[in-house]
């Protein structure tokens, strides 16, 4: 990221112009915004080019950052050497960027004045603990001690001079809000002591919605309007507007919602319609404001002395109705930043999972599930043949992998299809656990080690994997740091014997013909299918290849069973009942 910054920057106050000369380099200047501003006009006075009028002047206002909607360029041509802009609900609180650049070329000396007006807003800042519900109702010009003292929080650079009135009707009425932090992401705010904010043809009634903590742009904000059916008429309207940075107040000249920088959602309660939603994902991290005024598009007069009450609720929530039954909600953090959304399976899509246009049928979802679950059966290859060759160990981990991989994909299902039996963050470790541990475990039994050797590698690798799953679940150096090493110890020994007996190891040609190879092309073909072919709309088939070639590879790359050992036999039987058992060439004496 590039980061300029600006040294000479000057500050423009209001009423007051400030000289300004264009050579070659830009005019940086800048000016606070207080709140409560209801329209910026910025003016350039007495502009001369060389001497001449004329002022070929561009003037770009706002911050130099994307999206571009946050500048507003303005080309002043005028050959009277006058021009003006006005921006109407400037950002609120905060600096507002002002860049001057000549358009006469790199010679000419272009000389102007900037004046800055800044017109106040007069808020009716309502105090539910004194204030009567019969007095909203009264006229803002009766009122006294609307706007009180505030103190001079940014020195000179608040309203001034002729900007500031401090008579008139109010433009706004302010409902003071609670916000309430619920869990991550999830906020909601209240209008203090009520629920319902009384909307009036005078003035807009504006809620401010605190979001400016750096942590709320990574849900979605929620707007739910509920008017009183007995207070519209047919001929009334509630227009509603939720902006950021600053409200919109032009409801009697225009409903579109548009400030200086930003373009609010609209949205109307009427006689027909008395509900209205909103929902915007990902909200930028800013104060937004709610706005809502009763209009009489047709006949004016019949708004005079009418009032309707609206129900509010306004909630930020990570993800919309917890993505439905086919979704998941899941948070991504990254650079400090949180975002959340919904994860959308069976084919459904759309921001809460509600869009059925390429979604499955209830029976291709329990087709899927059984796919997923039944190709976890093969793991019974794998488990017949240890048992059968006395690798007791390697049978009890593929059976513990069969049996957690049968029943995460059975909770993984959306839908009807679903069986937990734990809790899915469970099952889902319990699998990957299991599916690491089986490749670790064939790959050493395939080096033929020592027993002791053999049993700790095993243990170490169990507890490496187990750590690893828990700092990264889905981590890719997890499953292969491990069976890299696992493949490095048996190629060792396998090279050791090739030079011991002098000749290739394995020695049978028909265990590398009947067993080896096709073991490393179905481990091959599934790594393959797993690591580039799988994705989530063939999830279902190409994961239960996956099932299939994982315990087939297992099967047929396991080690014969040592010449001397028989499975589940005694050498020797005693008939005063001693029995002699002979285990890796270990005599042992038990008596029974």
């Amino acid at each position: 990221m590039l980061v300029v910054r600006t040294v000479e920057v000057s500050i423009l106050e209001p009423d007051i112009p400030l000289p300004q000369t264009l050579l070659s380099h830009p005019s940086y200047l800048k000016i606070f915004i207080p709140e409560y501003t209801q329209e910026l006009q910025l003016e350039l006075q007495g502009c001369v080019a060389n001497g001449s009028l004329g002022c070929p002047v561009r003037l770009t206002v706002g911050a130099a950052t994307l999206p571009r909607n946050f500048q507003k360029v303005f080309m002043c041509v005028s050959p009277t050497g006058a021009c003006r802009l006005l921006l109407p609900s400037p950002p609120w609180d905060r600096w507002l960027q002002v860049t001057a650049k000549s358009l006469a070329g790199p010679r000419v000396l272009v000389a102007f004045q900037v004046v800055a007006a800044l017109t106040a807003c007069r808020p009716w800042n309502l105090n539910f603990q004194h204030l009567p519900q019969s007095s909203l109702n009264e006229s803002c010009n009766a009122s006294t001690g609307l706007l009180p003292p505030r103190p001079a929080d940014h020195g000179d650079h608040g309203l001034g001079g002729s900007s500031r009135r401090h008579g008139g009707p109010c433009c706004l009425t302010s409902y003071p809000v609670i916000r309430e932090d619920l869990d991550v992401v999830s906020v909601r705010f209240w209008p203090v002591d009520r629920v319902w904010v009384q909307v009036r043809p005078t003035t807009p009634s504006v809620m401010r919605l605190y979001m400016d903590t750096g942590m709320d742009s990574g849900g979605s904000l929620t707007v739910s309007l509920r008017a009183n059916k007995t207070g519209i008429t047919n001929s009334t309207l509630v227009a509603v507007c939720v902006n950021a940075a600053s409200p919109f107040l032009g409801f009697r000249t225009s409903l579109n919602c548009t400030t200086a920088f930003f373009q609010g959602s609209p949205l109307t309660l009427s006689a027909a319609s008395h509900k209205a939603d909103l929902i915007i994902p990902y909200p930028e991290t800013d104060n937004w404001y709610l706005s809502l005024q009763l209009v009489c598009p047709e006949s004016p007069e019949e708004c005079e002395q009418a009032s309707v009450l609206v129900e509010t609720t306004l909630t930020l929530v990570p993800c919309l109705n917890d993505c439905g039954p086919y979704g998941q909600c899941v948070l991504l953090r990254r650079h400090s930043y949180l975002y959340a959304g919904c994860s959308c399976k069976a084919g459904w899509r759309g921001w809460s999972c509600t869009d059925n246009s390429t979604a499955q049928t209830v029976a291709q979802q329990r087709v899927a599930a059984l796919l997923l679950t039944l190709s976890n059966l093969m793991f019974l290859a794998p488990i017949a043949v240890s048992v059968h060759r006395s690798l007791l160990v390697e049978a009890s981990v593929y059976a513990y992998t069969m049996f957690f991989s049968t029943f995460y994909h059975a909770c993984d299902q959306p839908g009807e299809a679903v069986l937990c039996i734990l809790g899915y963050d469970t099952l889902q470790y319990c699998d990957f656990l299991g599916s690491g541990v089986s490749i670790w475990v064939t790959i050493l039994c395939m080096a033929r080690l020592k027993a002791a050797q053999k049993h700790v590698l095993f243990l170490l690798g169990t507890l490496i994997f187990a750590m690893s799953l828990q700092l990264d679940r889905r981590g890719a150096w997890n499953m292969m740091g491990p069976c890299l090493f696992a493949f490095v110890v048996m190629v060792t020994m396998w090279v050791y014997r090739c030079g011991h007996r002098r000749h290739c190891y394995p020695t049978s040609w028909q265990r590398w013909a009947f067993y080896l190879l096709p073991g490393i092309s179905m481990a091959a073909l599934g790594i393959a299918i797993y690591t580039s072919m799988m994705t989530s709309d063939n999830y279902y088939y190409t994961h239960s290849l996956w099932h299939v070639l994982l315990a087939g590879s297992a099967a047929c790359l396991l080690p014969p069973r040592e010449e001397h050992t028989k499975p589940w036999a005694c050498s020797q039987k005693l008939t005063c009942h001693y029995q002699i058992c002979k285990n890796h060439r270990e005599d042992l004496y038990t008596v029974t």
